[in-house]
């Protein structure tokens, strides 16, 4: 009695809270880890986690929570919990006795009430781990534990126990404890589960033996005829999951990833409304996964897609990855591929420099650079000899688009990309070389995308946007007739079937402008293309950056592209668009019938009925290979006879090599010379013995043993032996 009395004229000293805060406080300041992301329609689309510091969800009231849970918390913690207010001294007493005398393998109990325990959860002073657990903590959280009682009733006291304790892990709560550990909601614990949770509050780290030993006395003392076993199996599946699921389970993945929410400005417990729509979420969500899939045996595992509404720039559909990790694919810098073509084309269009009828060389091209030779090459490592901008662009021939980026410009292509909104081009134009062409610059999904929406908008860009926004004023950056005839041609099956055939996954069943595109080695396959509606882009690849197996343009992103774009027209077809002022549509044929006749648009002043193509006895003739200043590079590895130089030369009609002085046959036949070390200067020269065209160059290395004079070969097929040279042979760009 003493005592107790001593204990309540202390208790009456001071206040341990400098304002008690209230149940409803507590509730609101409480923080799920997870953001909640709705679509357009306010319907949830996944719950996303956004806080790493800990795995909480959000707050389950009292009703909600399983009895069993409540009542093995008061046996195992505050058997008095409804009696007390807020300080047992008769728990005090006996605890100190247990703690003393208590015979071994009993359970022992600590003399903080539930109450007090609240205390120290809710003030991080009053936390028994920050001043140990002493005379002096205990004092401050009965203090505390005083004033709660005073404000707070019994049911909320427990509820926010129970939210607010840390179970195991990173597990805070009992919504994240319930569906970490067993999968279920706190209203579906059974009897063992309950026993499980309320006996790791006092040691959340503790072993699973330990736990299930500690459960199984709990539970016994409840019920006398609770299974052991069951609850030591239940132990043993709860601390054997991989991972705590993100959330309460959704019911597909939908490629959401945490930086996604993020840039839309939400924080931990917060709901945000976006762009999306939801069922256009899990439809491409569920037709990239089904494509990797069918990919796996093609070293394919990533991928990503976004689709953008072409009036609004609302984004509707953002696929980050398949669902496994955090990487964010649609963020990620690739390498472009042939997918900045449309672009340059533009460019040159816009500028008058070529129609859609131009004819461009498409013959071998060696470029001299700073770090070494730039030889681009088609993908099919076949040369058409002259090919329209149509054909070259809709057919994604790389010659063809080198020799026009020589022709617009470096620098200005360079420019007019960042004007698209490409930032990821941060170094100068000289960095990328004539390569740019062929997409040698890293670019993300979500900026690539939004540029060809401005080609889908007629050269209009105003920004995509992830949140609902008042429609934003469009600027021009592109110009309209150039826009027009480019996403023509990017729609044009009979010109795209020279190089993909007439069948293939971009020929949808209506109107559809789409340009693929692959990398270096097979690491980035791209597709990207527009509707009358709506830009959908997809990425396949590998997030480590591995290369894909014989995977095409056609083949990797594009089946996925027409899935998305197929969906999204299944009720309404799209339909061409009207063509702007200031064009003219004009039949055109070529001499010679390299294309066929056809009817093409024209910018009113630039169209032609007739495109001829200069005579070879007309065309300026220029040595191809060894290109100028050249270095050959000999290798003593390989066998000499083997180690050939292949001479090529352009409108090399009547005229004959001339190698250092001696005669190495016609210019129009396919030419072979074993190369000697050394500096070497090789001309073209006609019949009265003048040269038309040179080329110094050298050769380096060391010669085998028994390596043969120089000697010349030649024949009217194809180039023979092998040739070794120094430099770049860049056909990085795939269709």
């Amino acid at each position: 009695m003493k005592a107790r009395l001593v204990w309540i004229l202390l208790l009456a000293a001071a206040p341990a809270f400098a304002a008690v805060p209230t149940p409803q406080q507590v509730r609101a300041a409480w923080r799920s880890s997870d953001t909640t992301l709705l679509d357009r329609h306010g319907a949830t689309i996944a719950a996303v986690r956004v806080d790493m510091t800990g795995r909480r969800l959000p707050w389950v009231a009292l009703d909600d929570i399983s009895p069993t849970l409540g009542r093995a918390v008061l046996q195992a913690e505050d058997q008095r919990f409804m009696e007390h207010g807020g300080i047992d001294l008769q728990a005090i007493g006996k605890a100190a006795w247990d703690n003393l005398f208590g015979q071994a393998g009993t359970r022992t109990r600590g003399a903080s009430t539930i109450t007090m325990q609240l205390a120290g959860m809710l003030d991080p002073k009053l936390a028994p781990r920050s001043k140990g657990r002493t005379w002096e903590s205990k004092w401050d959280q009965a203090l505390a534990a005083r004033e709660l009682e005073a404000g707070w009733n019994k049911r909320q006291i427990l509820e926010a126990y129970l939210n607010l304790a840390s179970y195991r892990g990173e597990l805070q709560g009992v919504g994240a404890a319930a569906y970490g550990l067993f999968g279920k909601a706190p209203s579906g614990l059974d009897a063992g589960e309950a026993a499980i949770l309320a006996s790791l509050l006092r040691a959340p780290t503790a072993p699973a033996r330990t736990v299930a030993h500690r459960a199984c006395l709990l539970a016994r003392e409840l019920d006398p005829h609770a299974d052991c076993g069951a609850i030591e199996w239940e132990v043993d599946a709860a601390f054997s999951r991989a991972a705590p699921p993100a959330s309460a389970p959704v019911s597909a993945a939908t490629g959401i990833t945490p930086q996604f929410v993020r840039r839309l400005g939400a924080g931990p417990g917060t709901v945000v409304r976006s762009t999306l729509d939801a069922g256009l979420q899990r439809y491409a969500a569920a037709a990239l996964h089904r494509h990797l899939a069918e990919l796996a045996g093609r070293n394919v595992g990533d991928g990503a897609v976004i689709v953008i509404d072409n009036a609004s720039g609302e984004v509707l559909a953002y696929v980050a990855n398949d669902g496994e990790g955090e990487v964010d694919g649609v963020t990620a810098l690739r390498q472009a591929g042939s997918t900045l073509k449309p672009f340059l084309y533009e460019l040159a269009l816009e500028r008058g420099q070529l129609t859609a009828a131009s004819l461009l060389d498409d013959t071998p091209v060696t470029i001299p650079t700073v770090g070494g030779l730039y030889v681009p090459q088609n993908y099919d490592h076949q040369y058409r000899d002259a090919a329209s901008v149509r054909t070259s662009l809709a057919g994604s021939l790389n010659v063809p688009a080198v020799r026009t980026l020589m022709l617009a410009g470096l620098e200005r292509f360079h420019e007019r990309l960042r004007l698209l909104g490409i930032t990821s081009l941060t170094e100068a134009p000289e960095f990328y070389g004539w390569s740019l062409a062929l997409g040698s610059g890293d670019v993300s999904l979500l900026e690539l995308t939004g540029a060809y929406r401005t080609l889908a908008n007629g050269g209009l860009q105003d920004g995509v946007t992830f949140v609902p926004r008042a429609r934003a004023p469009k600027r021009r950056v592109l110009d309209a007739r150039a826009t027009f005839i480019v996403a023509d041609i990017l729609s044009d099956r009979a010109a795209r079937s020279t190089t993909f055939g007439l069948t293939n996954e971009l020929a949808t069943g209506f109107w559809s402008a789409v340009k693929t595109g692959t990398s270096k080695d097979m690491r980035d396959n791209w597709c990207v293309g527009f509707s009358d509606r709506y830009t959908v882009g997809v990425w396949v690849g590998n997030f480590d950056g591995g290369s894909m197996w014989d995977v095409s343009g056609v083949s990797g992103a594009a089946p996925v592209w027409r899935d998305v774009m197929d969906y999204l027209h299944r009720d309404r077809p799209s339909r061409a668009p009207a063509p702007p002022p200031g064009l003219v549509r004009q039949t055109v044929w070529f001499e010679p019938a390299v294309e066929p006749e056809r009817s093409e648009w024209f910018v009113r002043g630039t169209e032609t009925a007739v495109v001829a193509m200069l005579p070879p006895s007309r065309r300026v003739p220029r040595i191809v290979y060894p290109a100028a200043d050249s270095v050959i590079a000999l290798d003593p590895d390989i066998p000499p006879p083997l180690q050939r130089v292949s001479l090529r030369a352009y409108g090399g009609a009547g005229l004959h090599w001339q190698l250092d002085g001696a005669d190495a046959g016609p210019a129009d036949q396919a030419a072979t010379w074993a190369p000697r070390q050394g500096k070497h200067e090789l001309e073209l020269v006609g019949d009265d013995g003048r040269a038309v065209a040179a080329a110094r160059f050298e050769v380096r290395g060391a010669e085998a043993s028994g390596q043969p004079a120089s000697t010349f070969s030649t024949s009217s097929g194809g180039s023979a032996g092998k040739s070794s040279g120094s430099g770049v042979n860049s056909g990085e760009s795939e269709r």
